[in-house]
């Protein structure tokens, strides 16, 4: 059973943060690559004095398989995942939640900018918002579109 928490985790890192992944999708549309929503993300970024890693190796953080590397690490505390296709998948849920658990890192963002409206997903980690280890099978059903 998942704990109900009345909190927004890291709520002003992540307000700034989706703020300046509307006006990237706003700049750019949505019908770039996705090297170049991150090329010019990374700007955007510096322009509004994130710190940031971009192409971090999760490993270097805790125990990860190595090669694993998430687009942007996001203040030490979120995870970005940002993709240009058309529907965000399972996979992509079950990707992040590998990120998180192996970071032990409580947030992650998955970002489609090839939708019409950008929806980004906010993706706790269920490992420490949860009771069991399979409450993520509950959630991930809305990713199978």
């Amino acid at each position: 059973m998942l704990r109900i928490h009345k909190k927004v985790l890291h709520a002003e890192i992540s307000y700034e943060l989706t703020g300046i992944l509307f006006k990237l999708h706003r700049t750019l549309g949505r019908f770039c690559r996705e090297r170049q929503y991150c090329d010019k993300l990374e700007e955007l970024l510096k322009e509004n004095r994130f710190e940031y890693k971009r192409e971090y190796e999760i490993s270097k953080l805790k125990n990860s398989i190595q090669g694993d590397k998430t687009d942007f690490l996001i203040e030490n505390k979120i995870i970005l995942d940002i993709k240009a296709k058309k529907f965000i998948t399972k996979e992509d849920y079950l990707q992040m939640q590998r990120y998180l658990q192996c970071s032990e890192l409580e947030l992650g963002l998955i970002v489609n900018f090839r939708n019409t409206y950008l929806k980004p997903k906010r993706i706790l980690n269920t490992k420490l918002y949860s009771d069991n280890s399979d409450a993520h099978s509950d959630y991930s059903d809305r990713f199978n579109r």
